[in-house]
């Protein structure tokens, strides 16, 4: 019984551990596209910076990407930043791969 217990346990560590670094991924995903959305609207210095937390901030308001892409769509509307969705949502899924190889790096 105790070797039972013993793998629950391996296995309710290991998603928990897998969720921390997806968590982790997401948000570091969600600073660089906040820093390259801020660079396309012409921000530079600490602005950049402070608009990549905005964006780890938008993502808090409901499950998923489209809070953050709602966000990012608004924004460069705003300013005129001729980007399709498609170009948008590319740029998001790659920096999410690239984060998950930075969390994965990080932690070796």
């Amino acid at each position: 019984m105790a070797g039972l217990d013993d793998r629950g346990k391996l296995h309710e560590d290991k998603f928990a551990h897998d969720n921390d670094l997806e968590f982790k991924a997401n948000a570091r995903r969600n600073k660089l596209v906040g820093q390259w959305v801020a660079e396309l609207m012409g921000l530079t210095g600490d602005a950049i910076d402070a608009y990549a937390k905005e964006v780890i901030i938008a993502d808090l308001e409901e499950k998923g990407d489209e809070d953050v892409f709602r966000k990012l769509r608004h924004d460069l509307d705003s300013k005129n930043v001729d980007i399709s969705d498609h170009q948008l949502r590319r740029e998001m899924d790659d920096l999410m791969d690239s984060a998950r190889q930075q969390i994965q790096d990080d932690a070796t």
